[in-house]
């Protein structure tokens, strides 16, 4: 797809902003697990974000579709999107450090080129792709360690819950480059909010039982947060820009997110970077690299 030289500095910029709500949320869904389950969290987030989208689009005077076919594309994108990666990163983060879990959401953009190799005919699969696969795949074996092969501990199967819900974000983000278009991203965006809130609504009130908890004021903050920032404005540049800039050059936002979210771990939470984890970084950053456009 063919950009606009007029909007490149623009569509960039946004993509840093992105980065940058993406990146910090996994700290504050580190301070939320602290005090309220992970299907709360995710619940409350898209709830949230859920009102906020809604009310954007009624102010732009667009209303959501009724037939049926739209709503299971919101269904789709809402579920695989949202609901169960903000659901597995939650989780995830009980049992690893939030900067590992975005080091690991790295991995992301990997997924992305190959689902979109299959299903979208503009973004095609080269030994560029194969190659950058190759080394993000080492990069996870890195992470994951010879604590994989002995066994599965908390530890890792929250590291495979973050791979699992980079698989969704590479999933969903074919979707949403194969539905969205300029004049409706808007209100796919809300439709696949409306449904994602109603998928874990019900889920959390039958496993969590959420009134029987106790939370923390920083696990409101964490909550307001994460649906108004991470979720709401992050979900708008989001669709605004796959449709704009296609699904593998959207992705680069992973670039950014290993890195800044690692960074906010240690300013924010005090957490550690170890050698293998910054060995792991670079080889998730050189595989975005590789996998990128050369323009």
């Amino acid at each position: 797809m063919t950009m606009k030289p007029a909007w490149a500095f623009k569509d960039y910029a946004l993509l840093l902003l992105l980065a940058t709500l993406w990146s910090t949320s996994f700290a504050f869904i580190k301070v939320g697990v602290e005090s309220v389950g992970p299907m709360t969290l995710t619940s409350a987030r898209l709830g949230i974000a859920m009102v906020l989208l809604y009310a954007w689009i009624r102010f732009r005077g667009y209303r959501l579709p009724r037939d049926g076919r739209s709503w299971m594309m919101f269904g789709l994108i809402g579920l695989i999107g949202n609901a169960l990666p903000f659901t597995l990163i939650s989780w995830g983060e009980l049992y690893i450090d939030s900067g590992l879990a975005a080091i690991l959401m790295g991995i992301m953009p990997v997924t992305t080129a190959m689902l979109a190799h299959i299903f979208i005919r503009e973004e095609p699969f080269t030994l560029r792709i194969g190659l950058g696969i190759g080394v993000g795949f080492g990069s996870v074996a890195l992470l994951l360690g010879p604590a994989a092969i002995g066994g599965l501990s908390g530890p890792v199967l929250g590291q495979l819950a973050i791979l699992l819900s980079a698989v969704c974000y590479g999933v969903s983000a074919t979707l949403i480059r194969y539905a969205a278009r300029p004049s409706n991203w808007a209100v796919l965006a809300s439709g696949a909010m409306f449904c994602a809130f109603f998928f874990s609504l019900p889920v959390t009130l039958v496993v969590e039982t959420p009134w029987s908890l106790s939370p923390k004021p920083s696990a409101f903050a964490a909550m307001l947060y994460l649906g108004i920032g991470s979720t709401a404005l992050a979900n708008l540049i989001f669709f605004y820009l796959i449709p704009r800039l296609g699904a593998n050059r959207s992705a680069q936002v992973n670039f950014f997110v290993p890195v800044l979210g690692a960074l906010w771990g240690v300013l924010l939470l005090k957490e550690q970077l170890s050698l293998r984890l910054l060995l792991a970084l670079g080889l998730i950053l050189i595989a975005v690299a590789v996998i990128q456009p050369r323009k």
